[in-house]
């Protein structure tokens, strides 16, 4: 994790001594030990634990607060993974180890709320790719081997999305198709169209929009028996795809939908967790970028107030993100102070993420403020 290099020149700063008298005392080399603090090289286990004992400090202490997200992340990532443990021991596939994994794709789509794509990344590669070998090489019932499909599906969603962040493009497509393929052998079309819609809204921003419009219909007709919050999010991501394309009547069309369809939603109806975070701020915010690409920014700037300050900060990409945002809405509307304060304050958000999709969002609206 890049952010650990910080926590490793924190503690060495702590205990008052230079780069040169912890080379000394590492073995590494002073330039290694550098890059290591400033991100530039990846920092792995071993390295944590010789910066332990040359400090004097607990491992621990180097990885950062008990519930700082990177810290979480980084003892996931070096620890022993359920399935590759249940694999090793040659057992037959059941109930505990299918609860397992599904709680986990749980806790790797939380992780995403607050660590950038850049770490988060290695995290759900290694997770699919052991779920994968579960379903390839494991033995199971056809119930539990449906479920084990969705997990799959799931994870693949995710490494697309989180790929997707660190600028990873062509991997997030390979991630998503792979996924669809697993969701349509697990008969759920809803995550099927998740997954497409999910490729869409990636192809919106940086294909074709047409394209996108085009997969983003599909998605919504494939997941017709949906659920109401799930439809609303796959119907979002069509709407952003046509205001992407310039298609003002049906991205119009298609919000009005979204609004009415969120309004079928009840506490009857079971939703997957995937969609734990579409509320009415997110839909407020997808309307008001869909207002700005069809020449409507002030109309934007009010729904986009409203939803970034229902946000907590610890939700550091999406804040950021959001703020570039009204950035922008400010920008086309001829507000040019506002625009460059609002672009200070999502910069200053984006400082505590490693999102290459928030970074090169800012880059973009810099041009225009």
């Amino acid at each position: 994790m890049d952010n650990l290099g910080y926590s490793l020149r924190a503690a060495r700063e702590a205990a008052g001594l230079s780069l040169g008298a912890v080379a000394k005392k590492t073995h590494y080399s002073k330039s290694l030990l550098g890059h290591l603090e400033t991100g530039v090289r990846p920092v792995r286990n071993e390295h944590v634990i010789a910066y332990s004992r040359a400090l004097g400090v607990p491992v621990g202490s180097l990885f950062g607060e008990p519930d700082d997200p990177l810290r979480v992340a980084h003892e996931w990532l070096v620890n022993d993974q359920p399935a590759r443990l249940h694999q090793d021991a040659g057992r037959r596939i059941g109930e505990s180890l299918t609860q397992t994994l599904e709680s986990r794709v749980i806790e790797l789509r939380l992780l995403d709320d607050v660590i950038g794509g850049t770490d988060l990344h290695p995290l759900v590669a290694q997770e699919l790719n052991d779920a994968k070998n579960v379903v390839s090489d494991g033995s199971y019932s056809e119930h539990i081997g449906r479920r084990l499909l969705k997990v799959v599906g799931e994870l693949s969603q995710l490494a697309g999305w989180v790929t997707s962040d660190a600028g990873r493009h062509v991997a997030a497509e390979r991630a998503y198709l792979s996924g669809v393929a697993a969701a349509r052998d697990a008969g759920d079309t809803a995550l099927a169209g998740q997954l497409l819609s999910s490729l869409s809204y990636q192809m919106a921003n940086i294909g074709n929009p047409s394209d996108a419009a085009l997969l983003a219909r599909s998605a919504v007709k494939g997941a017709a028996q949906a659920t109401p919050v799930v439809k609303t999010l796959l119907l979002e991501r069509a709407a952003w795809a046509e205001a992407r394309a310039r298609n003002s009547d049906a991205a119009r069309r298609i919000l009005d939908e979204v609004d009415e369809t969120y309004e079928e939603r009840s506490d009857g109806i079971e939703e997957p967790h995937w969609v734990y975070w579409m509320n009415r701020s997110e839909i407020d915010v997808m309307a008001g970028r869909c207002l700005i690409e069809l020449g409507h920014p002030a109309a934007a700037e009010p729904l986009l107030t409203a939803a970034i300050d229902s946000y907590t900060p610890e939700h550091a990409r999406e804040v950021g993100l959001y703020l570039s945002w009204l950035a922008e809405s400010y920008a086309r509307s001829g507000e040019f102070d506002a625009a460059r304060e609002t672009l200070i304050r999502s910069k200053r958000a984006s400082d505590s993420v490693n999102s290459a999709r928030l970074d090169s969002r800012i880059q973009e609206v810099e041009r225009l403020a």
